[in-house]
């Protein structure tokens, strides 16, 4: 029977490449001279420190065109709240948003069973596996499921006829 995966990733890689890049930016520019901004990675997303919110909200900025020219999604980042850190300084955590959430899936196979699609989705984990009779209704399903908006990125991996 044939069958497809749908899931939502990003390429770390590229992300870490976006993230060296945005960070040498930040040491160049001459409008961030002086306020320490420095992003940095770790397990929980990403980490930007600087002395205020406009300089963070700049960063931020400048991540995103970084990632956009190295085609990550920035629909990937989740940015939280900017707080205050010790002394002048501010700290923003953005989060990297990885796999579908169970709310989002459960919505993504409510809209395939409301279109009447000859297909059965069902969730695994963080994905959600799409099977059916035929190919032809499994294309129709990801050109449905692309037209949706669930708030992140999709690919359609693991097609097996």
């Amino acid at each position: 029977m044939p069958s497809f995966d749908v899931v939502s990733k990003i390429d770390l890689m590229e992300l870490d490449n976006a993230l060296n890049t945005a960070k040498k930016e930040l040491g160049q520019r001459y409008d961030f001279r002086g306020t320490n901004t420095d992003l940095e990675r770790t397990a929980e997303g990403i980490i930007l420190r600087s002395s205020d919110e406009p300089h963070a909200a700049a960063a931020v900025t400048v991540l995103r065109e970084r990632m956009a020219k190295r085609g990550v999604s920035q629909r990937a980042l989740d940015p939280q709240a900017v707080e205050a850190a010790g002394g002048q300084t501010v700290r923003q955590l953005i989060r990297i948003k990885q796999g579908i959430e169970t709310e989002t899936a459960k919505k993504m196979v409510k809209a395939v069973k409301d279109a009447k699609l000859k297909v059965q989705a069902q969730i695994q984990g963080d994905e959600l596996r799409v099977t059916g009779k035929n190919r032809d209704d499994l294309q129709s399903t990801i050109a449905f499921l692309r037209k949706g908006d669930y708030g992140l990125d999709l690919q359609f991996v693991n097609f097996r006829d």
